[in-house]
């Protein structure tokens, strides 16, 4: 190879590694459909969100890179998306009550669940699944939205969530199918909802009024007279349910209020991490391979060359890349100084998650990590009160 084809190959590496990509992302959503037609309370399905799952496998995005955010992190983001989705559901106007879960324990007339695949500041991706109480799956699909720099920068401007569109996506989905089942299905729905809750306290006096299939779905075998004491003693258990589960949903409602602000905050920087880090990754590789190339062909022009000319532009290609390659090295340890800024962030925001006070009737509730398991206890309590009721105790 001649001297002026080395030297072509130094100049086209010394110019590879001064290159640069951008992106240019929408800033369009979609928006909420609401209900416009009046429903009879008689068919106003009552929707619960459960709580999304963290995602027991970490994705990897486009340019190969884990998503790491530790589990605390991905734990409050659980509770804080599906509250998200909660408010969107709730603002499409076509349910009955609309609350965020601990589990799928309280009886619903259809339950939201899911998980998240990807959640980074710059993309969100969940899987959500929809089933009805009669044990019917509506669907189960992939959302995924990437929010632009427009949506951290003008937030108060625009005056929504960086992902409400992919929550609009969710609600609109949602709302569609519902628009699919006929009166009669909708208040099939709401009895089998019933039924349920009364073999749960009164097994002795409803069991029977439902069957189970081998694929899970329930059917009404018979209904309980209108006028059944036992029915009414149900019904109102059922209304201290909800007032306990209103509970919970006020602390969900300060909880995402007080996370709401630091969250915000999080996932904007990360966002502007990650879009550094990226391309802090991208030009490292470029100026250290531009680099090495520089370097090569710098060697090989120097060696080749009999001029003194040659050997000069030789020499000064090999210091050009050089340079090269240790400002590929410095750009990929400060692409670590931000993957350190990332876990910082992460745990700073984890600090701020803490345990708060819930006020019931007659009792206080300390609601940590196991709402759960204080669901569970409530739902014991409420059962004592029902056998009390009864003259049982």
């Amino acid at each position: 190879m001649t001297a002026r084809a080395w030297f072509g190959i130094a100049l086209a590496a010394l110019l590879l590694g001064g290159c640069g990509t951008s992106t240019v992302k929408s800033t369009r959503h979609t928006p909420l459909v609401q209900e416009t037609r009046a429903l009879p309370q008689s068919q106003l399905l009552d929707l619960g969100v459960i709580a999304l799952e963290p995602g027991l496998k970490p994705k990897e995005d486009d340019e190969g890179a884990r998503d790491d955010t530790p589990v605390t992190i991905r734990n409050a983001e659980g509770y804080y998306l599906a509250n998200e989705l909660r408010g969107a559901i709730e603002a499409s106007a076509g349910w009955g009550t609309v609350r965020l879960l601990p589990s799928t324990a309280p009886v619903m007339d259809v339950y939201v669940s899911g998980r998240i695949l990807q959640s980074d500041g710059e993309t969100l991706e969940l899987e959500i699944e929809a089933r009805d109480s009669a044990g019917q799956r509506w669907f189960r699909r992939e959302y995924k939205e990437v929010a632009s720099k427009y949506a951290y920068e003008r937030r108060e401007a625009i005056g929504r969530e960086p992902f409400a569109g992919l929550f609009n996506r969710i609600a609109n989905d949602l709302l569609e199918y519902r628009r699919g089942l006929d009166g009669a299905e909708l208040e099939k729905l709401r009895t089998i909802s019933e039924l349920r809750f009364a073999a749960d306290f009164a097994p002795e006096s409803f069991a029977g009024h439902l069957r189970e299939g081998r694929s899970g779905q329930r059917e009404i075998v018979r209904l309980p007279a209108r006028d059944d004491p036992t029915l009414a003693r149900i019904r109102t258990m059922r209304e201290r349910d909800y007032q306990y589960i209103d509970t919970l949903q006020q602390y969900y409602d300060n909880f995402s209020g007080r996370m709401e602000e630091p969250y915000f905050i999080w996932r904007s920087q990360r966002y502007d991490e990650a879009l550094a880090a990226r391309e802090l990754k991208q030009q490292s590789l470029l100026s250290t391979v531009g680099g090495v190339a520089a370097v090569i062909a710098g060697v090989a022009l120097a060696s080749q060359s009999r001029s003194s000319a040659g050997q000069i532009g030789g020499i000064a290609a090999v210091g050009a890349g050089a340079v090269m390659v240790q400002s590929g090295l410095q750009k990929r340890s400060e692409a670590k100084l931000h993957e350190a800024a990332l876990e910082e962030l992460g745990n700073s925001l984890a600090a701020d998650l803490k345990p708060r006070v819930v006020e019931l009737e007659d009792r206080t509730v300390t609601l940590t990590g196991n709402v759960n398991a204080q669901y569970d206890q409530w739902r014991a309590l409420l059962r004592e009160i029902y056998r009390t009721e009864r003259g049982e105790i």
